[in-house]
């Protein structure tokens, strides 16, 4: 019998998570001189409205940060919901995660992907 105690992949640098059009990704540290943002939206919906955000009584429960175009998310409480109106809430556990938008390819540029 293998011991995973260890090797738990919720702790591990590299892990993946998908919500709709954003990818997060576990990373072990922040960029040098990464600033603080406000608020707890990762991503605004352009065409519906709806966002992909920490549920709003978790709000305080983390905090954004950017450097340049780049946007990191960290998680300081055990876990927080990552919340959309079309899209199954997903459980974050703490740490630091880099946030992409999906986006597309069209022959003049990539451009985000319009929610």
């Amino acid at each position: 019998m293998v011991n995973n105690r260890n090797n738990t992949q919720t702790n591990q640098a590299g892990m993946l998570y998908r919500h709709g059009d954003v990818l997060l990704r576990r990373i072990a540290s922040l960029p040098v001189g990464a600033q603080k943002s406000v608020g707890a939206t990762l991503a605004h919906g352009e065409l519906t409205g709806h966002s992909h955000r920490i549920q709003q009584s978790q709000s305080h429960a983390v905090q954004l940060w950017v450097n340049g175009n780049d946007l990191f998310l960290e998680v300081k409480e055990p876990t927080a919901t990552l919340v959309h109106e079309e899209h199954r809430a997903i459980e974050l556990p703490q740490g630091l995660y880099r946030v992409w938008r999906q986006r597309e390819y069209r022959p003049e540029a990539y451009v985000e992907v319009a929610d």
